[in-house]
């Protein structure tokens, strides 16, 4: 561990100038929630940093979403648990398209090398899936995404921009290493779970050189894993098989940019976003997890006391696991279920009228 004592940085980044120079963001609704019971089980550090946007609405103009000493400051922590950020995706005039995302996400991504992007997609017993006749112990899957290469590591540029000749390119970024040490991870991860299958799923037969390097990489590692089942899928038939038969997967392993398509038909299979935690690991521990709920800042409804908080609380289960805290990490685990289980504490997402507050202090609750 980086410090005695498994201090966590709590990373309140609220881009409150992107909605209106406001905390217009669903964050500070949800995160206070979630965070309850980290902060009774070890010591907790809660920062907010500056972004760009409250930079530049400021008339400052730095250009800086993420310092390089923030960085440093998060690097030196266990983990991280990330609260919302999130802009209109066609950009504004205040923020440019895409800034938040790739200076301030995918910039500790990469810096902190965060290269596995964990999402379990489970339904929990009462929650509503927009599937018909599946249930809990049909939709049990994690999904490991690679996360620091693909077509995400913006490797590209424009010729004559803003001209009728202009070109873009965007180029993947493939390497044995980086791939073969995100499959290695699944297959670790199946082992230490007791999870059966690892499916790999790419596109040989059109993307024929960087996934093709993903098969062979794949044939190579799972002979390490003799007791483990494997299969693989092209992307367009996982998306429709997690639909028709979600229950055929256990492990999956893919791409940056397949992955964070496939999870986010995951999370909506088993609730919606308000159900969806993630973790962004760094395996080695070398530097700071990242761990955050997927569901973005939700501006229309921040401030409302309407989002649904149990997507933090699993996000704060899965850092806890991490963390060595198992006990912690199943007491969580554990309360979100019992909660969901019943109807009353279902948020607006899942067709209720329960409060962000009102389901989080069920939780708690639970926890006492």
């Amino acid at each position: 561990m980086k410090k005695t004592g498994l201090l966590v940085l709590f990373v309140a980044i609220l881009a409150t100038a992107v909605w209106a120079q406001s905390n217009d963001s669903a964050a500070p609704d949800a995160a206070p929630q979630g965070t309850a019971p980290t902060s009774a089980s070890f010591p907790t550090q809660r920062v907010q940093t500056p972004t760009y946007a409250d930079l530049y609405c400021a008339g400052f103009i730095s250009k800086q979403t993420l310092p390089d000493a923030a960085l440093k400051e998060l690097a030196a922590h266990d983990a991280i648990l990330f609260g919302a950020v999130g802009v209109d995706p066609r950009g504004s005039a205040q923020i440019p398209q895409g800034i938040l995302e790739t200076e301030i996400l995918l910039k500790m991504r990469f810096e902190l090398d965060q290269y596995i992007n964990l999402r379990p997609t489970r339904l929990l017993p009462g929650v509503p899936t927009p599937l018909k006749n599946a249930g809990p112990d049909d939709i049990n899957m994690v999904i490991v995404r690679e996360n620091t290469e693909g077509l995400y590591c913006q490797n590209g540029g424009f010729l004559y921009k803003d001209t009728p000749h202009e070109v873009a390119n965007q180029i993947e970024v493939t390497t044995r290493h980086g791939v073969e040490r995100c499959i290695r991870y699944a297959f670790e991860y199946a082992k230490q779970f007791g999870r059966k299958k690892v499916t790999l799923v790419a596109k040989t037969n059109v993307l024929r050189f960087a996934h093709n390097l993903w098969l062979r990489a794949f044939e190579a590692v799972k002979a390490d894993y003799k007791g483990i089942e494997t299969d693989y899928h092209h992307v367009d038939a996982c998306t429709m098989y997690m639909v028709s038969k979600p229950k055929i997967y256990d492990v999956i392993v893919t791409t940056n940019m397949f992955g964070d398509i496939i999870t986010d038909l995951g999370a909506a299979i088993q609730g919606g976003m308000g159900m969806a935690a993630s973790a962004n690991l760094n395996p080695t521990r070398q530097a700071a997890s990242m761990f955050e709920p997927v569901h973005g800042s939700a501006p229309d409804i921040a401030g409302k006391n309407f989002a649904n908080p149990i997507a933090t609380f699993l996000s704060v289960a899965m850092m806890l696991e991490f963390l060595n805290q198992r006990p912690a990490a199943d007491a969580i685990n554990k309360a979100c279920r019992e909660v969901a289980a019943d109807p009353k504490n279902h948020t607006r997402d899942l067709g209720g009228t329960a409060s962000t507050t009102g389901v989080g202090e069920a939780i708690c609750a639970k926890l006492e």
